[in-house]
């Protein structure tokens, strides 16, 4: 059976994103278009889960796969661990909760131009979705060293033990992603 690709994107970002639209494309191109899924994630953390799960549900059982991008990776770790689906993580948010105080008030999406206002409440919620990996197996670090908005590093001990690939260089946005979509195929289809 075919399995869905669910694609989480991160903060203030949208499925407009490059690596959402790559993603679309390619899945596109394969033939494979129903199979791609990209819900828009709101910007309070609890009602981004209600998302989440709603495009979950909408799959009716089918078997899929993650793809989280940033804090879209933290979301995707909280869904794998409730579904026990796989889940590709490419540059992921480890610890947001920590990070939100210094993104607080007004805040424009990248994507959309749309404001949204981040508040403080944000954070425990955030801290209440923090899950641990309970099978490594189900886990792919895609990371690259150059990340200029978050810490590779701590991608690297969160997912130890799960199926790495670190790569000198590159940026937050995953330079030259489009070539790995052709393997995060394979993994999502429990082939890699």
């Amino acid at each position: 059976m075919t399995v869905h690709l669910v694609y989480l994107h991160g903060f203030l970002s949208s499925p407009f994103s490059l690596k959402a639209q790559d993603t679309a494309v390619w899945m596109a191109e394969q033939r494979l278009a129903d199979y791609f899924h990209c819900p828009q994630l709101p910007m309070d953390p609890l009602a981004a889960c209600a998302a989440l799960e709603g495009a979950i549900e909408r799959l009716h059982g089918e078997p899929f796969c993650l793809i989280g991008s940033s804090l879209g990776g933290y979301f995707a770790t909280w869904a794998a661990e409730e579904y026990g689906s796989r889940a590709i993580l490419i540059n992921p948010a480890v610890r947001p909760y920590a990070l939100l105080k210094h993104h607080l008030g007004p805040q424009r999406n990248y994507q959309t131009g749309e404001y949204h206002v981040i508040d403080a409440s944000f954070a425990p919620a955030l801290k209440s979705l923090e899950r641990e990996v309970s099978d490594p197996r189900r886990y792919w670090l895609l990371a690259q060293t150059g990340d200029e908005v978050l810490d590779y590093r701590e991608a690297v001990d969160k997912y130890a033990g799960c199926r790495q690939t670190v790569i000198d260089g590159g940026d937050h946005g995953f330079r030259n992603y489009p070539e790995w979509l052709p393997a995060i195929w394979d993994f999502a289809q429990g082939q890699a």
